[in-house]
């Protein structure tokens, strides 16, 4: 009994360390404002939205991955454990969601040396 309890558990935390972030849980990755200094503030606008529609894309992705996991982390724990290695983890889509949050710091730093009163809207903070 006891080394199937132990079983439970170290199967749930393998469960649980490899479950995918939430959007929101993805901190952006540092991009130097300075690749955008020639930009006009048109191009920063652009640019904006072009990185801002990649990023709203791949938020959803993230946020689905999410989901899935934790659902596959609740069926491991409470009924079939096999089912722990179907968690999936972050991956490659949420290393390129941290990149493309940069991109959108360093186009509102560029945007604000400029005086370009473009408004960056951010998502509130998780919690």
């Amino acid at each position: 009994m006891r080394s199937g309890f132990v079983g439970l558990v170290a199967t749930g935390g393998m469960a649980l360390a490899g479950c995918a972030q939430k959007s929101t849980e993805i901190a952006p990755h540092y991009v130097s404002p300075l690749q955008y200094q020639s930009f006009s503030c048109r191009q920063i606008t652009e640019e904006a939205q072009r990185v801002s529609g990649q990023a709203s894309r791949l938020t959803g992705v993230q946020d689905k991955k999410a989901q899935d996991d934790a659902v596959a982390t609740g069926v491991a724990l409470v009924l079939f454990w096999p089912a722990a290695f179907f968690v999936r983890g972050n991956g490659e889509n949420a290393g390129e969601l941290a990149r493309l949050k940069g991109e959108l710091d360093a186009l509102e730093q560029a945007s604000i040396r400029k005086n370009c009163g473009i408004e960056f809207r951010k998502a509130p903070p998780a919690g």
